[in-house]
């Protein structure tokens, strides 16, 4: 289907103060993306929100915490989150107001972490904060009111992308078990020969020369590419991850490579939902404000979280 004309016009209305982020320095493009105005309307009111810090391979990890309920009743389940933006932009403020409405959705703690950034800090400086950190929230899940039998990984890009990581990580080392993973249009692949790249390589938010100017932040080499915690399609085996959820949109340089990852693990046993939304772009999920398609997606992950994480016996 055609581009959603809502779509069109928020594009448009991006382009015109975010410019092309390769032209940029990381340090401007953080400026520039901090002082962009939400697209998720009124942030939601929880209970509680707090921010601390948690022990990291390299110094403390930012976080925040959002419980939407007080401290005191039943243990709640857990979503630790993962901000997109390239591995190099955004922060705990950018993503606050998404974080907001999943606690409220899936009735969670939600523990959004604040990971190192590129181009200062290269891989697998942000995968290795993001699994210290879920590691940390299961050791210490009573401290948070939370369940830590009941834990799920979510983000969107490339927080998606360590959203996808930690799983494997933690497969990998031996725990924490993780019970479902959201994985919101995310960087799968150190490649940008799908189809959907060819097809939406310009004029849709997020271009093939933005993601290769992202990359370049992130890696050091070509060769990391290959690795699985930087490009988790690449896997050699993958069975034992939990099930999930992908997300993707159909004019999104990502959408080949995120749905690919969906039947990678689908064809490993794993339950694995695909769900691509028409009509909208890169982006689009935490534009609840201005997009039914966001509204849909997000109602659609709520849900799905709430089943994985509130049916769990």
């Amino acid at each position: 289907m055609p581009l959603d004309p809502v779509a069109r016009a928020v594009i448009e209305a991006m382009e015109q103060v975010f410019p092309q982020v390769e032209s940029l320095s990381a340090v401007e493009a953080r400026a520039i993306a901090k002082a962009m105005p939400p697209a998720v309307g009124e942030p939601e009111a929880v209970a509680i929100v707090y921010d601390r810090d948690l022990p990291g391979p390299a110094g403390d990890i930012p976080v925040r915490v959002y419980r939407p309920q007080p401290i005191g009743g039943p243990a709640l389940p857990i979503v630790v989150y993962f901000h997109g933006g390239g591995w190099t932009i955004c922060d705990l403020d950018t993503h606050d107001g998404t974080c907001r409405a999943l606690a409220n959705g899936v009735g969670a703690v939600v523990v959004s972490v604040d990971y190192r950034l590129a181009p200062e800090h290269k891989f697998p400086a942000a995968a290795e904060d993001a699994y210290a950190a879920t590691q940390w929230v299961y050791d210490h899940a009573d401290e948070l009111g939370a369940d830590p039998d009941r834990l799920a990984v979510a983000g969107d890009s490339a927080g998606g992308n360590l959203a996808a990581a930690v799983p494997l990580m933690a497969r990998d080392r031996g725990g924490p078990p993780i019970c479902f993973q959201l994985l919101v249009y995310p960087v799968t692949d150190f490649s940008f020969d799908t189809p959907s790249y060819r097809d939406n390589a310009e004029g849709y938010f997020l271009r093939r020369t933005s993601m290769e100017w992202y990359w370049r932040q992130y890696l050091s080499s070509d060769e990391e590419g290959a690795h699985p915690y930087a490009s988790p399609l690449r896997v050699a085996d993958a069975r034992g991850l939990p099930p999930g959820m992908v997300i993707t949109a159909e004019f999104d340089p990502l959408r080949d490579e995120g749905e690919a990852y969906g039947h990678k693990l689908a064809d490993a046993g794993v339950p694995f939902a695909i769900l691509r939304y028409d009509g909208v772009f890169h982006g689009f999920f935490s534009m609840v404000a201005v997009l039914e398609g966001a509204k849909q997606a997000t109602a659609d992950a709520h849900a799905a979280l709430r089943e994985a994480l509130h049916t769990k016996s």
